[in-house]
């Protein structure tokens, strides 16, 4: 049997904010495996369990860039270990500086981005300048580059913490404004239920059946009651089944906003700073202690 430690439970209960013996109980099941744990918590708990989710987990700051003809984009997310420095004047030109090289140069990935020439050196350079500077370490994580097929609308919101690269065809200026700051308010996961990854939809329906076993439906319903999870999962993760966040009537649907417009979305890249990163905690307060016995001895 796998060995549950103290920090596996903390863990647990960061990502989940389940009582503690709960966690204990859900890894001790799933054999120490995180991701099962978290399954299992779900189905006794509900969606209280995947609150973390959008939680930031790392910091550093999300920034957009497009052409003054609004057909080329890029959006970029560059960690770093702090708050503070990601406030900081000259990590915000190195992000800034990436963005715009991105649009400019069409990079194949990072490690192309970073060799490209900025400042009186590269992007690499100055980030490592930047980092023996300031003494913290930061990173460029990654970037998507879009030409449009419409015309490119951003919005950026909570101190560049989210991010939106938005591809609208047709429409007008103030509709592309509207669905992009919906996109970072509401956070699909995908246009519609084709963009949606078999993994997900596949883990939703384990969970429905699984709920609906602990309160006791017949089986002979369970694939059906799984069948309306999904597509209720569906409809709040796709941004066209999504209820748009200034409906006047509280039901327009993104779909049904685009089709009143002439309009229609071609794609979209959001960004949430630290998405699918564990942040490390500091307990300073132990790490002094420690300090302070390894002297004495």
């Amino acid at each position: 049997m796998a060995e549950i430690t103290a920090s596996m439970v903390k863990e647990l209960r960061e990502k989940t904010d389940a009582p503690m013996m709960e966690c204990k109980k859900a890894l001790t099941e799933a054999a120490g495996d995180l991701a099962k744990a978290e399954e299992i918590l779900r189905v006794k708990l509900g969606n209280k369990a995947s609150k973390a989710a959008a939680r930031v987990a790392a910091e550093g700051i999300v920034a957009v860039s497009v052409s003054a003809d609004g057909k080329l984009g890029a959006i970029i997310e560059v960690n770093c270990e702090t708050d503070f420095v990601a406030k900081n004047d000259d990590f915000l030109a190195l992000v800034k500086g990436a963005a715009d090289l991105v649009v400019s140069h069409n990079p194949a990935d990072v490690a192309a981005l970073s060799a490209l020439p900025f400042g009186e050196g590269t992007i690499e350079s100055t980030r490592a300048a930047l980092v023996g500077k300031i003494g913290e370490n930061m990173s460029l994580r990654r970037f998507n580059r879009v030409e449009a097929k419409g015309q490119l609308y951003t919005y950026i919101h909570g101190g560049a913490k989210v991010g939106v690269l938005l591809d609208l065809v047709g429409g007008d200026e103030q509709l592309g404004k509207d669905i992009a700051m919906h996109i970072a308010a509401s956070k699909p996961k995908a246009l519609d239920a084709s963009g949606v990854s078999q993994e997900l939809i596949d883990t939703e329906r384990r969970v429905a059946i699984e709920k609906a076993r602990a309160d006791n439906k017949p089986e002979a319903m369970l694939d059906k009651i799984a069948d309306g999870t999904v597509q209720k999962f569906l409809k709040e993760v796709t941004l066209l089944a999504q209820v748009f966040v200034k409906a006047e009537d509280g039901k327009q649907t993104i779909e049904q906003l685009l089709k009143a417009k002439g309009a229609s979305v071609a794609g979209f890249s959001l960004y949430l700073v630290g998405e699918g990163i564990e942040k490390k905690v500091t307990d300073f307060a132990a790490e002094v202690a420690a300090q302070a016995a390894a002297a004495q001895k």
